[in-house]
Order: structure tokens, then C-alpha cells, then sequence
């Protein structure tokens, strides 16, 4: 059976639990999740610019430890197709080159602006915002994002979190109807 391939935009991977999150999920074995070493660039700069506290060399930690863990996590050669291309925003091409190079089958982005579903169906791809997907996720395979959660949350140690404080970090960075449906199920024996 051949996994269904996504590919996450830098501003999913910028926000630290998130980010965790979604590369735990793509060591479950549900989907592939893939990405590339200019969507690193991104997503590492503004953190580096936004976060003065943090030192380069832990985000340069985080990016390698990514990069071992996701197996063939790195989408490289598509660089030719970028050109070609046409979005809102044209520095977002190389992301859709990305994707249609790898074969993804969906974008996860909190800018579903700048890839429209017009231009996007051309190639079988779509644009899913990560409560969506999460969602959809969360729909076929509770075990497994509960899981994913569990093990987020056992990585916490400074300072740890609860489940429900971890949830309002969700929150924050936009999974609304993800974390509802979590809250929902375990208020729902």
C-alpha cells in the first residue's frame, strides 16, 4: 500500500508544538510527511529573527533531528518546475514545485490563499490547512494522534504540560476544531 504523501508549508512548521506534532505524526506510518531544506530556511529564519532567545544552533538541532527522524523526509530536484509556475504569491512557487515533484497529494499551509484550488487541481494537489488535516486525521486514525499527542506532551519537561494545558497551545496556533473534537471524546466515555 503506498502512503499518501504531504508536504508542510515553513509557517506550519514554524510554531514549536505544532511543528512537533506534526512530524510525530509522520513517524506514525498513516502518511509521509516531506518537506525541503528552503522550506527549513524559512520557517528557521523568522524563528531566528522572532525568538532572540533562542541560539541558532538549537534551531540547527531541531532541523537536523527532523531530517533523521521522518524517513526520505527531503524533496529535492524540483527546482526546474519552479519557474513554470504561477501562484498569488510567488515566493510561494517553490513549495508547489516541491509538492508536485514529490508526488504529495496535499500542502498543509495556513495560507490557503496563496495556493488556490483552481490552480492546484491541475496537479491532483490540495491545500489543507493543519486544523484540517488534523481533523481528517483525527476522523480515520484517533488511536494514532492520541498517541502522537501523548508522546508531544511526554517531551515537555520545561515546564511540562497537562493535556488540557497542551490543548490551549493547540489552540493558539489554530487547531480550533481539532482540540474541540479531542475535548469532546474524552468527555464522551
Amino acid at each position: 500500500m503506498t502512503l499518501p504523501i504531504v508536504l508542510y508549508d515553513a509557517c506550519v512548521l514554524y510554531p514549536a508544538a505544532l511543528r512537533d506534532l506534526l512530524v510525530q505524526l509522520a513517524l506514525s506510518g498513516i502518511f509521509k510527511g516531506r518537506w525541503t531544506e528552503r522550506i527549513h530556511d524559512e520557517w528557521t529564519r523568522n524563528v531566528i529573527k522572532n525568538r532572540p532567545d533562542l541560539h541558532p544552533q538549537q534551531i540547527q538541532r531541531t532541523r537536523e533531528l527532523m531530517n533523521r527522524s521522518v524517513r526520505d523526509c527531503l524533496i529535492t530536484g524540483y527546482e526546474s518546475i519552479e519557474a513554470s509556475l504561477l501562484l498569488p504569491d510567488m515566493d510561494d512557487c517553490h513549495v508547489l514545485a516541491a509538492a508536485i515533484h514529490g508526488d504529495a497529494e496535499a500542502i498543509i499551509t495556513f495560507n490557503l490563499s496563496d495556493f488556490p484550488a483552481t490552480i492546484l487541481q491541475e496537479y491532483d494537489i490540495l491545500a489543507l490547512h493543519p486544523d484540517d488535516f488534523l481533523l481528517d486525521l483525527l476522523n480515520k486514525y484517533p488511536v494514532v494522534v492520541m498517541g502522537a499527542i501523548k508522546s508531544c506532551r511526554a517531551r515537555l519537561r520545561n515546564p511540562p504540560k497537562s493535556l488540557s494545558e497542551y490543548l490551549d497551545t493547540l489552540i493558539q496556533q489554530g487547531l480550533n476544531q481539532s482540540v474541540a473534537r479531542l475535548r469532546e471524546s474524552r468527555s464522551n466515555p
